[in-house]
């Protein structure tokens, strides 16, 4: 089995989280990292066993023994990241969303048509194991034809504002990975969504032109519905769950916890709090979508989350914006 040579573009939490898994892979080698911040970093960088770091990625992408580099950066610099690397021929993971704009999405479309790389989106909640069973579940039409799907997504706490000013939104930075597992789940495209929101939990979000409170409805291809409920506050824990219902039954997906314990007392009932934020709640995702990415080069094959099911979902996100601002349905 050969060994890939990877390159990690963005060294913040979530490029950390990946670069800790891929440095113990054992047909992974990292050779670089590219951080603006890189120099802070030095110490553990080289505690990590990587080789070079840089503070421009294109370091990584001319250097001819790099196989696959990890998009990790700030979203505006995902699209000429994508066509540079495209060109190079570097296979690419890259973080959601593609960007945030859709006519730029649609370039790093291009470019990564035109190449013969692989691409994968990071929408790691595909990559969950009771997810995974549930669409394994309708693929094979156990629930017949599908009525509703519901998803509820809420963070623990809002991000600062100053992540808010720059991350395209709620329905971009948050719901885009909701409108990907209800692709994902149904199997269908979304054909119209409504959505109505408010800044119910920090009023100053909405200086930013934003909300941290929303419900979203989506209609399906296949005559589905669905309602998404999203927040930016769950003062318990990080609040994710499915119920679907069809024509034999529904079939729900909890939240995951530190113990299945339940206590019974003369003063109430108690169980534990789901976990607290996603790099909890989706650490096995994380490693698992990784493990997807990685296979998929080593034997060819197609990815499971495509650039163009990224655009699909930043499509839909957008739409959303317009149907808030409008108070109308849109169609996609």
């Amino acid at each position: 089995m050969m060994t890939l040579t990877f390159g990690v573009i963005g060294a913040g939490r979530i490029g950390q989280l990946h670069i800790n898994y891929l440095r113990t892979h054992k047909d992974v080698k990292i050779k670089w990292i590219s951080d603006l911040n890189c120099d802070k970093m030095s110490e553990w960088i080289e505690k990590s066993g990587i080789q070079n770091k840089t503070k421009d990625h294109k370091d990584i992408i001319n250097d001819p023994e790099v196989d696959a580099i990890v998009i990790c950066s700030p979203t505006d610099t995902h699209v000429d990241i994508i066509k540079e690397a495209s060109a190079k021929g570097k296979h690419i993971f890259c973080e959601k969303p593609i960007s945030l704009s859709l006519e730029e999405a649609e370039e790093a479309v291009e470019a990564v048509q035109k190449s013969n790389i692989k691409l994968q989106m990071g929408f790691n909640r595909r990559f969950d194991k009771n997810f995974k069973q549930l669409q394994n579940i309708l693929s094979k039409g156990e629930l017949g034809q599908i009525q509703t799907l519901r998803i509820t997504s809420r963070d623990p706490e809002p991000p600062p504002i100053e992540y808010i000013k720059r991350s395209g939104g709620l329905f971009m930075d948050m719901t885009i990975h909701d409108f990907d597992m209800a692709r994902y789940i149904m199997q269908s495209e979304i054909v119209e969504v409504y959505a109505t929101g408010e800044a119910l939990v920090n009023p100053e979000i909405a200086e930013y032109d934003d909300i941290d409170t929303a419900l979203i409805t989506l209609k399906f291809e296949n005559g589905s519905i669905a309602m998404i409920e999203n927040c930016r506050r769950s003062v318990y824990g990080y609040d994710q769950r499915i119920e679907i219902l069809g024509d034999h039954g529904a079939i729900d997906v909890g939240n995951e916890q530190s113990s299945t314990l339940n206590y019974h007392r003369t003063d109430g009932i108690r169980r534990d709090n789901p976990p607290y934020f996603f790099l909890e709640r989706y650490s096995d995702a994380y490693r698992v979508e990784m493990d997807g990415f990685i296979d998929a080069i080593l034997n060819d094959t197609d990815v499971l989350c495509s650039i163009e099911d990224g655009y699909k979902a930043q499509q839909i996100a957008l739409k959303c914006k317009e149907s808030l601002i409008s108070n109308q349905p849109k169609r996609i």
